[in-house]
């Protein structure tokens, strides 16, 4: 017998297919606005969660897919591929995002897909299992700690005292970044500062990035002795401050052998990003390269 939904292809489906995936583009421009201009509601599971779950649902009515899920998959792309060029070097939030935003895409679809003689029970009952994953980092009550911790540990050709007056000197910032570290995350361009007593402070000066000024993270020494030094964090008007917030970190350093000494850099911050389940490992890997970069750039003596 044959399916009813493939008896003949409506001729206004291609129409209707059009109007949908315009009005779905516009929703959810107009969601991304609105939650770019509130805190902290643009770093929220708000604009990761719910903005794909609000496209994923309108693009399940999609007259023309021969599944959900392909209508949505089809959907998502074209709106991350229009969106891509018009952020610029906001492109680097799309990269991160869009497997999420393929996960709830996808899953939208197979469970409509899987119930399709109840599609409007089961959109609604997705919409209700979605809102509250939606609200992570909205409101203090449904925020996860944010706080981390991650270190780096190499061994370095050199003598602690070598170490140590690298450790002293202003930063370098011409080093090569770790690879994930240059796919769109402000470089530092320029730094300065040196000495190792409690109270000298280090600026380092990083590019701007998606229309927003460059900016200067601060740090100083807060406690130093010998084989070991904790810089906290003054002030940051970087770009930075949209993934992570930099609290302080440590770096330790004992010999090895009279030209080989060890150096661990430890950095803790405090994630941006929700939901922390998707966000955390991403940002883990990024600070933890950035504290090898940091060995490799200032504590290697030169």
């Amino acid at each position: 017998m044959t399916d009813p939904e493939q008896q003949g292809e409506d001729p206004r489906a291609p129409r209707r297919t059009l109007i949908l995936v315009v009005v779905t583009m516009s929703i959810g421009a107009l969601l991304y606005r609105y939650l770019m201009h509130h805190d902290p509601l643009w770093q929220s599971s708000a604009m990761f969660i719910g903005i794909p779950a609000v496209l994923a649902i309108l693009l399940s009515f999609s007259p023309r897919a021969k599944t959900v899920t392909g209508g949505i998959i089809k959907g998502l792309t074209l709106a991350l591929l229009i969106l891509a060029p018009i952020l610029g070097e906001g492109y680097l939030c799309i990269l991160m995002a869009s497997p999420l935003f393929y996960a709830v895409g996808i899953s939208v679809g197979r469970l409509i897909d899987l119930s399709r003689g109840e599609r409007k029970n089961t959109i609604l009952c997705v919409a209700v299992v979605l809102l509250p994953l939606s609200l992570e980092g909205v409101v203090p009550e449904l925020t996860f700690s944010r706080g981390q911790t991650v270190e780096a540990t190499q061994i370095v050709e050199g003598s602690l005292g070598d170490v140590q007056r690298s450790l002293a000197s202003s930063p370098r910032v011409n080093t090569q970044l770790p690879r994930f570290l240059q796919i769109g995350f402000p470089r530092p361009l320029m730094a300065s500062g040196e000495g190792l007593n409690e109270g000298n402070l280090r600026v380092i000066h990083f590019a701007g990035a998606e229309g927003d000024p460059p900016g200067d993270l601060v740090m100083r020494v807060e406690e130093s002795r010998p084989g070991y030094v904790r810089f906290t964090a003054v002030s940051d008007t970087s770009k930075l401050t949209q993934w992570i917030r930099w609290r302080g970190s440590e770096v330790s350093w004992r010999s090895i052998d009279g030209n080989h000494t060890g150096v661990r850099w430890r950095i803790a911050f405090d994630r941006q990003l929700d939901p922390a389940w998707y966000f955390t490992p991403w940002e883990r890997m990024a600070v933890r390269q950035a504290a090898s970069f940091l060995i490799a750039a200032n504590a290697s003596p030169r």
